[in-house]
């Protein structure tokens, strides 16, 4: 063990010779934009590429341009927009595999050899969209672990047992070698406090609103930000092993898992690509054979065959619904990442909240002042007000803003001095005014105000509900069968006044990360989570579906989030879940109209004769009509009738 006096010694001389620093270390970087994701991405490129092609070829056949012109705009889309699609598809061929892609290239290519070329360059274009959109998605996530990564310092000063320092890569720290924490750095590695008290604000990592107490014996957090006091600290975990970097480990791992669905459709892909390659194959040679059908004939039978198999009108039967319902959603407040989530949502049947920036604002805020010794509650306030008035302290902001609504004086401070873990002091008119954290039983937190040793008062601060919390909560319990979950890095007694505050019945506090992914696996049914901090996003990326608050929601929750609530109206929780179902019997509908569609028309060019001109009004009108179905859940009556219950 160190010696006392030389670790005292530290920790004073830090917290006396330095200030804070926060723009020292390292902070998150935030990801950047999806825009420029997309930007350096070349397939979002070549998309973008063929989508212009194929308007201005759209647009130059509508206005009776030369049929060469628009033919040449039409050819260049299926270059920009089919070539790389063409490459996985042969490479998949290689590989004896046979996926979609390829099919809708040799489908293009057959509308194209018959003078559909407006078909195939439509075909091209939806499929080179969502093949872009797919790896934008991958990317952002990939950057996203990347900015978590951030969070954590790069350099640690490290601490000898005489008493020297020296920097150090976080990376290098072994196992139990001693760290010096100053005022305002971020924590280098997981530990536990040896010498010093402060107070660490562990929101990012934890969720907790209010810097907490930490002192010898106390376990701490890389990544999380020390307040005003200086801490020795020994190392209990490598960087690699820390919470951030297994925070880290489960959003890559969550996000390289397939859901059962994604697996299904992969299984249905090669099976339908076989199939109607084989059936193609089959038309264009059975009738030769058989029926002394010339070539000619044969392989205009087959080309028809392979327009009416298309599965132009089962494509759009999904997609204009559910992008439909993203578009209205959107309208309301709430961005849905993609049309696998918003169909998705619907199959929720329980719904868990983080508590912090969630369920509540995320900042705690005055709830209660008591005058004490004949004094009234306003001048305990201006008094408390006056002393945090120079303070970057959560508490310390949320006591001036308090004095400031009620249209309080502050007076001037003199002789200011954080207490490291206990609060402040100053002189105020000549008298010593002290506010530091008063031992109470209470939801929230209780400080003292002492003038020159008397206390005078007391002020509670609360992180405060938001004002649709238990509403959303009714509402859900309204759409889904199983109970609401609050999932929380607070306190039992915190977590528990929440709960009864918003009607939750089911409880889980004190959890970290990993604890809050392992609730979530073991809750059954498809489990939707909303959240709003970076130790969120496992939980996010883990649940069946994500949901991340966006007006103070951190940037990897953002992020890793399926869907994000833009205005934190948590009643637009219930209102997505009604509007997922809604899209979903429409997705059914068309899925009947255009399968229906599909079958009659195969069964005629394979029975009798289907003339093409009728093949192409018949397929490209199911295709409309699908198309213009899903288009209805644009009504905002769609969404008023999703906020119904």
């Amino acid at each position: 063990m160190m010696d006392t006096a030389e670790a005292t010694g530290a920790t004073d001389r830090a917290a006396r010779d330095t200030v804070p620093r926060p723009g020292g270390e390292r902070g998150i970087t935030a990801p950047r934009s999806i825009f420029r994701t997309g930007l350096r991405l070349p397939e979002v490129r070549w998309a973008g590429i063929a989508l212009a092609l194929f308007l201005a070829g759209w647009l130059l056949q509508l206005c009776e341009a030369p049929e060469w012109a628009w033919w040449t705009a039409y050819l260049a889309c299926y270059l920009s927009g089919g070539w790389e699609p063409t490459r996985s598809g042969l490479q998949e061929l290689r590989q004896r595999r046979l996926d979609v892609d390829l099919l809708m290239i040799v489908a293009a290519i057959a509308a194209a050899s018959i003078g559909q070329v407006f078909d195939g360059a439509l075909l091209i274009v939806i499929f080179a969209t969502s093949g872009a959109l797919e790896v934008v998605v991958t990317q952002r996530t990939a950057d996203s672990v990347t900015a978590l990564l951030g969070l954590a310092p790069e350099r640690a000063t490290r601490y000898h047992d005489d008493g020297s320092t020296v920097e150090v890569d976080c990376r290098d720290l072994e196992v139990g070698q001693r760290i010096l924490v100053r005022p305002g750095e971020r924590i280098g590695a997981d530990g536990v406090v040896l010498r010093g008290r402060s107070e660490v604000d562990q929101q990012a990592v934890t969720g907790e609103s209010i810097p907490v107490l930490r002192d010898a014996g106390d376990d701490v957090l890389s990544g999380t930000v020390n307040g005003t006091g200086a801490l020795i600290v020994e190392v209990a975990r490598p960087a690699s092993e820390s919470v951030i970097a297994r925070i880290a480990t489960l959003v890559a791992e969550a996000s390289e898992t397939k859901a059962p669905t994604q697996l299904f459709l992969e299984k249905v892909e090669q099976a339908y690509s076989v199939t109607v390659v084989v059936a193609t194959l089959l038309v264009l040679g059975v009738p030769m054979v058989l029926f002394d059908n010339t070539f000619d004939e044969a392989l205009l039978r087959a080309i028809v065959f392979m327009i009416v198999a298309s599965p132009c009108a089962v494509v759009l039967s999904t997609m204009p619904p559910l992008l439909a319902s993203i578009a209205n959603a959107g309208r309301h407040g709430v961005l849905v990442k993609s049309a696998a989530v918003m169909e998705s949502v619907g199959r929720t049947s329980v719904v868990a909240f983080d508590k912090t920036g969630t369920l509540t604002e995320g900042r705690p805020q005055v709830v209660d002042v008591t005058a004490l010794d004949g004094r009234e509650p306003s001048e305990v306030l201006a008094l408390a007000a006056a002393v945090e008035h120079p303070s970057e302290h959560p508490l310390g902001r949320a006591i001036v803003a308090a004095a400031i609504d009620r249209g309080l004086d502050i007076e001037t401070v003199e002789d200011f001095r954080a207490l490291p873990g206990r609060g402040v002091t100053g002189a105020v008119r000549g008298h010593r005014i002290t506010v530091e954290r008063a031992d109470a039983d209470s939801t929230g937190t209780v400080v003292g105000v002492l003038v020159d040793g008397s206390e005078v008062g007391r002020i509670e601060l609360v992180d405060r509900l938001r004002d649709d919390a238990a509403e959303a909560v009714r509402l859900i319990g309204d759409v889904t069968s199983g109970p609401v979950l609050l999932l929380t890095g607070d306190r039992p007694s915190v977590a528990a006044d929440v709960a009864d505050r918003t009607g939750i019945e089911a409880v889980h506090a004190d959890l970290l990360p990993e604890d809050k992914v392992r609730i979530v696996g073991e809750t059954g049914g498809h489990v939707l989570v909303v959240g709003d901090g970076i130790n969120d996003a496992p939980a996010l990326m883990a649940a069946g579906t994500g949901v991340a608050m966006g007006r103070r929601g951190a940037d990897l929750a953002v992020q890793t989030a399926d869907a994000i609530i833009v205005r934190d109206d948590l009643t637009a929780v219930a209102a997505l879940i009604r509007l997922s179902r809604l899209a979903r019997r429409y997705v059914i509908a068309n899925l009947c109209i255009a399968g229906t569609m599909i079958v009659t028309l195969v069964t005629w060019d394979l029975v009798g004769t289907l003339p093409l001109p009728l093949a192409v009004a018949g397929h490209e009108g199911s295709t409309v009509l699908v198309a213009l179905n899903g288009a209805r859940l644009l009504r905002r009556s769609a969404w008023s009738g999703a906020q119904s219950t």
